[in-house]
C-alpha cells in the first residue's frame, strides 16, 4: 500500500520548490546586472569602466570552471565519473565561450533590462528556430505569439531615439544565439552539472586566443580590484551556483514550466538596473518586453496543449 506524505509536506517541498526558482531567477537576472555595473562606461573614475569586457568574460569563466568543479567534488560526481568519457565538448564550450564573449561587450553600449530582454528573445528564437527545423509545426495561436514576439523585437532593435546602441544590440543577439545552441547542445544530458563544468574548463582554453586577438587589435585593457570582483561573482555565484541550482529546479518542474519561468528574467534584470544602477524604463522597453514575453509565454503554452 502506498502511503501519500502529510499536506504539511507536500506544502513545504512546494515553498522550497518556489524559493530555489526565485533565488535561480534573480542569480540569472544579476548576471546582466554585474555585468553592466563592471563594463558600463561611468562605473569607474572620469567615467571609465571598471573593467574591460575580454577580461571581465575570462575571468567570469574560469571563476565558474572552479565553482562548479568544486560543486562537482562535493557533490561526489567527479569520483563516480572518473571512468567514464568526459561530458562536455568542445563545441558547446565553444559556444559558452562565445556567449560570454559577445555577452560582455554587448553590455559597453547596452542597458541592464535591454540587454537581458534581448539576449532572453534570442535564446528563445533559436530554440524554437531548431524545433521547426527538427519538424515541429506549431499551432495558429503558437504563430500567433511567435509573431508578436518576433514584430517586438524588431520594433526594440529598430533605429530611434530609444532604439538601443545597433552594434551592442548584435553582439548581445550573438550571445543569445549562442547560448541557445549551447542548450540544445545539452538536452539529454545524464549529468548536466558535470557537463557545464567541464565546458566552462574547456571555455578556458579559448582565453588565451582572445587576448592575442585583444593585443593585435590594441584595444584597451584595465581591470580595477573592484571590476575583477565583479567578474568573479558573475562566474562562481550567479553563474556556478545559479546553474547548479536551475538544474535542481528543471528535474522538478519541466522543461516548458521552466522556459516559461525564464520571461521573469529580463524584468528582474531590468528592476536591478533602475535600482542599482539608476537606469531608466522608457516606454518603448516596456511595452516591447511586455509584447516579447507575452508572445513567448503564448508559443510556448500553446505547444504544451498539444503535448
Amino acid at each position: 500500500m502506498t502511503v501519500s506524505p502529510p499536506p504539511s509536506c507536500e506544502s513545504g517541498a512546494a515553498l522550497r520548490l518556489v524559493l530555489i526558482t526565485t533565488l535561480t531567477m534573480i542569480a540569472f537576472a544579476a548576471n546582466s546586472v554585474l555585468g553592466r555595473m563592471a563594463i558600463g562606461s561611468g562605473a569607474g573614475e572620469a567615467g571609465a569602466p571598471l573593467v574591460d569586457p575580454a577580461s571581465y568574460s575570462a575571468v567570469r569563466l574560469v571563476s565558474g570552471a572552479l565553482m562548479l568543479w568544486a560543486l562537482v567534488a562535493a557533490s561526489g560526481a567527479g569520483a563516480r565519473g572518473k571512468a567514464r568519457a568526459r561530458s562536455g565538448s568542445w563545441g558547446s564550450a565553444f559556444a559558452l565561450f562565445a556567449y560570454a564573449t559577445a555577452f560582455s561587450y554587448a553590455y559597453v553600449g547596452l542597458d541592464t533590462g535591454t540587454g537581458a530582454l534581448i539576449l532572453f528573445a534570442c535564446v528563445q528564437a533559436t530554440m524554437i528556430g531548431w524545433s521547426l527545423k527538427e519538424g515541429d509545426r506549431p499551432s495558429a495561436l503558437a504563430w500567433l505569439g511567435l509573431a508578436t514576439a518576433f514584430g517586438a523585437f524588431v520594433w526594440l532593435v529598430s533605429p530611434g531615439l530609444a532604439a538601443p546602441d545597433p552594434l551592442a544590440a548584435a553582439a548581445m543577439a550573438l550571445s543569445g544565439v549562442a547560448w541557445g545552441f549551447y542548450s540544445l547542445r545539452g538536452r539529454g544530458l545524464p549529468d548536466p552539472l558535470k557537463a557545464t563544468a567541464d565546458n566552462f574548463l574547456r571555455s578556458s582554453a579559448f582565453v588565451l586566443p582572445l587576448a592575442l586577438v585583444v593585443l593585435a587589435a590594441r584595444l584597451p585593457v584595465h581591470a580595477s580590484p573592484a571590476g575583477l570582483t565583479l567578474a568573479v561573482l558573475s562566474g562562481a555565484v550567479t553563474s556556478g551556483l545559479g546553474y547548479a541550482l536551475w538544474y535542481r529546479v528543471l528535474r522538478q518542474v519541466g522543461a516548458a514550466q521552466g522556459a516559461i519561468v525564464q520571461l521573469t528574467v529580463p524584468v528582474i534584470a531590468a528592476f536591478g538596473g533602475a535600482l542599482l544602477l539608476g537606469e531608466d524604463w522608457t516606454l518603448r522597453l516596456i511595452l516591447s518586453s511586455l509584447l516579447i514575453l507575452g508572445g513567448v509565454a503564448v508559443a510556448i503554452l500553446a505547444k504544451q496543449r498539444r503535448v
